[in-house]
């Protein structure tokens, strides 16, 4: 009888690993994590073909599997067992110039992702879970469901069903909003949660406040989106390199665990798993930041570290500004402090490995709201917040077309400064739909008597879309188009271009003399590009103001 339960002891171990690991066939490698969770992968493209949760199928709709982009091609794909630091699968998949990982963890149900984008030989815009559709709910409010029976009213995404509602898969802004603001997508009944984790996005592109598709689910599909690149609404470059890990993580219902979150997660367990491009954490440095001064109340501080090839962002303290970025690949980047989503303050920072850059406390000298204005309409926080259509939380517009009929109507009265508030200034002008807006004014007599200045600050423009203005009978130059991106973005959910500020001279003498008259700006969006309707060239506003 010793004997026997000497023998059980010995074997425990094993027992307990009896459900864990891979099988194979010529075809496919089947993986069992011994969490309730088993997958398979594809010999042939790596991609994700099976995911039996507590023995329910998850995997896919119309023979569509989930994988790199749209599907990789013929790949080399192999699988490698570890016993230390833990019991891991890993199996890589080899596309060219493209590495792509997907991990398993004893006792995890979760399949641990990344993906190392080589170059631009293979395009690598996002990593797609597909799931068996009609099994995760949805509604015909969600924002990014496609009911059936909708017309489709832009491009093959934008879609208005029998209620009204317009409906896309970029519509985030009330599900997650900026890639800052969430840790993971996804959605759970009562019997399973499936999430997906983002990475820490260090090797996406757009910063802390890039906004796009990260879930779509009609009545046949179900889709969760990781980010690798997306150019939507913005110019920043494509970065190339390992980019995660990112996680999709099964549960019995309940949200995911937050030690998988990229601001919280240990990944040192990653270190020995030879993946390319992989950079430790004792490979990596911080930077902390002591304060911030002349922080503006009601907005939240930001700090942001950019170069070329990595990005990494921190929030600051919002009683003190200070703020900390953690895990920086060592490099030399441009700090970025955001007021809101403005930049007030840049400069050149440079990160060692195993080492903190420490920096006083920074004053920034940028805030064009530092300012002392005659008059002001909103503010300049690289956001059209406060203006019409954007004076709620979420903003609207980040969920719905333009055109939707929840909004107000974009073609608003004439703004009075003094009376009009914020919120009735057209937070967005296009040359097709609300332009030659008027702002009415009054003046002093030693107001009149010089010259003024004129901001118009944008936070994106489409079909190069810039604005023109008048006073009166005087009339401006011709301005250039600011640099921004190619891609369609008021319409899809963004406002999120590159923030600029159009300054205008206005002379004296454009200003009528009598101090009891009212002063007329005309705002006139211009471009030779752009189609028509909500297509035509247009403009986010952040503010503007005359000083």
């Amino acid at each position: 009888m010793l004997l026997l339960s000497l023998l059980l002891l010995a074997l425990q171990p094993l027992l307990a690993l009896a459900a864990w690991g891979y099988t194979e066939t010529s075809a496919l490698y089947t993986i069992d994590t011994s969490a309730g969770l088993i997958f398979s992968v594809s010999k042939t493209n790596g991609d994700i073909t099976s995911m039996l949760y507590n023995g329910v199928e998850y995997q896919g709709y119309q023979s569509k599997n989930s994988h790199v982009e749209s599907g990789l091609g013929t790949s080399t794909v192999t699988i490698a067992s570890y016993s230390s630091p833990a019991y891991i699968i890993k199996i890589t998949v080899t596309y060219g110039t493209l590495t792509h990982y997907i991990i398993a963890r004893y006792g995890n149900a979760n399949i641990y992702l990344a993906t190392n984008k080589g170059d631009a030989s293979v395009a690598a815009s996002r990593f797609i879970v597909r799931l068996k559709p009609n099994v995760l709910p949805h509604s015909s409010t969600d924002s990014d469901f496609y009911d059936d029976g909708s017309t489709t009213i832009e491009a093959s995404d934008i879609t208005q069903n029998s209620a009204g509602l317009t409906k896309s898969k970029h519509y985030q802004g009330s599900n997650y909003g900026r890639v800052l603001d969430f840790d993971y997508v996804g959605k759970a009944t009562s019997a399973v949660g499936i999430w997906l984790i983002r990475s820490n996005h260090e090797k996406a592109s757009g910063g802390p406040f890039f906004r796009s598709l990260v879930r779509g689910c009609t009545t046949i599909a179900e889709d969760l989106y990781e980010i690798l690149f997306y150019s939507m609404g913005h110019t920043d470059a494509e970065r190339w390199g390992l980019q995660g890990p990112y996680v999709l993580a099964f549960t019995t219902g309940g949200t995911p665990n937050t030690a998988l979150f990229a601001r919280n997660a240990d990944w040192s367990w990653f270190d020995t798993l030879g993946l390319s491009g992989w950079v430790a954490d004792s490979a990596r440095g911080y930077v902390a930041g002591v304060g911030i001064a002349n922080m503006k109340s009601g907005y939240t501080y930001t700090a942001a570290l950019s170069n070329t090839a990595y990005q990494f962002w921190g929030t600051a303290a919002a009683s003190t500004g200070a703020w900390t970025i953690k895990r920086v690949v060592p490099g030399t980047y441009t700090l970025s402090i955001y007021k809101g989503e403005y930049a007030v303050h840049t400069q050149s920072v440079t990160v060692s490995a195993g080492a903190a850059t420490a920096l006083n406390t920074i004053t920034p000298a940028g805030d064009p709201d530092d300012v002392t204005a005659i008059w002001r309409i909103g503010a300049f926080d690289g956001t059209p917040a406060g203006l019409l259509n954007f004076d709620t939380t979420p903003y609207p517009p980040t969920y719905m077309h333009p055109s939707d009929a929840r909004l107000t109507a974009w073609d608003s009265p004439n703004f009075i400064v003094g009376t009009t508030p914020a919120s009735g200034f057209p937070a967005y002008m296009w040359k097709d739909v609300n332009n030659d807006h008027l702002v009415y004014f009054k003046l002093t007599a030693a107001q009149i008597a010089a010259a003024r200045t004129v901001r118009i600050g944008i936070t994106e423009a489409y079909a190069g879309g810039r604005p023109t203005i008048a006073v009166n009978s005087w009339t401006s130059a011709l301005p250039s188009a600011s640099t921004q991106a190619s891609t369609r973005s008021l319409t899809v959910g963004t406002y999120r271009g590159n923030n600029y500020i159009y300054t205008y001279t206005v002379p004296a003498s454009a200003f009528l003399t009598d101090v009891s008259q009212w002063q007329v700006l005309k705002i006139t969006v211009i471009s030779g590009s752009g189609t028509t309707g909500y297509l035509s060239a247009g403009i986010a506003i952040d503010a503007l103001d005359m000083y």
